[in-house]
């Protein structure tokens, strides 16, 4: 069964054998986006055995294209509402247009009308209004999705762009794996999460158990770097790091295996840069499957995974 709906009407609940989480859940991240953690991710989807896939990426899923999702279960997501304004009933008073400290209030062809991409979802206009003719709409702002795939179920989902409500697409995602495992007893979850700091990415890392953090040996990689291991420590998960394209600048590669010396965390991997990852990619091919060197470094990664959560 699909659960789906606003967060903010109705929160899934959970069914009463769930209430002992019995499964691990790791989290792949980075500071910035095209660091390599989507094909981090499906490689390690290849080669660790019992676990469900979730793209926590709501605002550019990419994890698909890898792995090749059928069977595909959809459900629209509804964010907060928003003003409608009913034009028969309204008697162009101007009241709502006054009191909206948002300006989504508009007033064109003798008619009142509120911009949706303005409406802050405040309701003020609905309670003033004289002649009843404001209502709360939800509004649909993505859809999420559950697969069957060669690795095992997936979850993933799409925010219409511009749409708000990123980080509680995000939750949505991690709520349905969870699902997932609890009803099929699986026992690891492994989420490739949103680039970056923000919101999504904290409703990506709360409470998982093991963050990977994918970053690349350029001043603005370790800059994201020690943001985003920031944020980990801030929530007390346990962080481990992978360096991709290491052998680009031994400089700075140097400096990141520095960092997580001084932080006491572990470097996990280190992978080289390699034509043969791209030209994979490129085919929307699983690189690690004809990629030695990467495959090795999954291998690695896989078995740092599995000493930190013994």
């Amino acid at each position: 069964m699909l659960h789906g709906g606003s967060f903010f009407k109705k929160r899934p609940h959970w069914p009463p054998e769930a209430k002992m989480k019995n499964f691990k859940e790791i989290v792949i991240i980075s500071g910035k986006g095209g660091t390599g953690k989507t094909t981090i991710t499906a490689s390690l989807a290849d080669i660790i055995p019992d676990k469900i896939v979730a793209d926590a990426d709501v605002d550019a899923a990419n994890l698909y294209i890898l792995l090749k999702p059928g069977n595909i279960r959809d459900k629209d997501f509804t964010g907060k509402s928003k003003a409608e304004i009913n034009k028969d009933l309204c008697t162009n008073c101007n009241l709502c247009r006054e009191l909206c400290r948002f300006h989504a209030v508009e007033f064109n062809n003798g008619h009142y009308r509120v911009d949706p991409y303005s409406c802050e979802g405040c309701g003020l206009c609905k309670i003033a209004c004289p002649a009843q003719a404001i209502e709360m709409k939800d509004q649909v702002v993505g859809k999420w999705f559950v697969s069957d795939t060669e690795f095992g179920n997936f979850v993933y989902a799409r925010l219409i762009p511009g749409a708000e409500n990123s980080g509680s697409l995000v939750t949505m995602v991690r709520f349905q794996a969870k699902m997932a495992a609890v009803k099929k007893d699986i026992k690891t979850i492994l989420i490739d999460g949103p680039p970056g700091i923000g919101c999504p990415v904290t409703a990506s890392i709360t409470g998982v158990d093991l963050a990977i953090i994918v970053t690349e040996p350029t001043y603005s990689g370790i800059s994201d770097l020690e943001r985003v291991f920031d944020l980990t420590t801030h929530f007390k998960v346990k962080s481990g790091i992978v360096i991709n394209r290491f052998d680009i600048n031994p400089g700075n590669t140097k400096k990141v295996e520095s960092f997580a010396k001084e932080n006491g965390v572990p470097v996990f991997a280190k992978i080289p840069h390699s034509q043969c990852i791209m030209e994979e990619i490129a085919k929307s091919s699983l690189p690690s499957r004809k990629c030695k060197p990467l495959a090795r470094a999954i291998e690695k990664i896989y078995e740092q995974i599995k000493n930190e959560l013994l």
